[in-house]
């Protein structure tokens, strides 16, 4: 029966680091940039294989024009 008198409070704070708009924007950014990251490596890994593609079949012409009589 003691339970029946306790008081109840409720704290409410007005702190501005407790934001959450703050903490979604960072996470937003966060993601962005590894997004960007990941594009990065795409982009690199394409050009890559275009680049070493192209060497392969100039090494690959070269090739089978040494077997050309003339």
């Amino acid at each position: 029966m003691l339970n029946d008198n306790r008081q109840q409070y409720v704290i409410q704070s007005n702190d501005p680091k407790g934001d959450e708009g703050f903490g979604k924007f960072l996470g937003v950014i966060i993601v962005f940039v590894m997004f960007l990251g990941v594009v990065q490596v795409v982009y690199d890994s394409a050009m890559a294989w275009y680049r070493d593609t192209m060497i392969w079949l100039n090494d690959t012409a070269s090739y089978l024009a040494g077997f050309w009589p003339f």
